[in-house]
């Protein structure tokens, strides 16, 4: 008799099951770390942009001027964010992109803004008498954004 080197095919449906259960096991996993990636992604969000009303306002303050930026971003047309109020002030020099998708932020209006965490919508306000850009309670993932 020859001496085969080749598989069986028992072997080769063997192997496949087994890639098969693998499979089943990390594909849930690998879902998960996209929503964990995006609430990462808005936490830093919004630090940067809590921090920059802060730089902003120091810059007023220094300039004379004691009132927050009245509004953060141009306009509900706009496709990219915390820019500043269009007049002069400026917020964050590379805004963020506005969009729908998972990860995003978009603009309900010049107080009101949206980040997106899979299908999940968060709220959040911009309150320029104190400058505070806060998560509305309640709604989406607020505390996992902010804490």
């Amino acid at each position: 008799m020859k001496n085969s080197r080749a598989f069986t095919i028992i072997e080769l449906l063997f192997v496949v099951i087994v890639l098969g259960i693998l499979a089943s096991i990390a594909l849930p996993k690998f879902a998960s770390t996209k929503e964990m990636a995006d609430l990462a992604k808005g936490r830093a969000d919004v630090a940067t942009i809590r921090a920059a009303i802060v730089n902003e306002r120091s810059e007023q303050v220094i300039k004379g001027t004691h009132t927050y930026i009245p509004k953060l971003s141009t306009g509900a047309a706009a496709t990219t964010l915390f820019t500043g109020d269009g007049a002069g002030r400026n917020l964050l020099t590379y805004g963020m992109k506005a969009g729908t998708s998972s990860g995003d932020w978009a603009i309900v209006n010049d107080t009101t803004y949206t980040f997106t965490v899979g299908t999940t919508t968060t709220t959040f306000t911009y309150t320029p008498a104190t400058g505070r850009f806060s998560c509305v309670a309640g709604t989406g993932n607020c505390n996992a954004l902010v804490d």
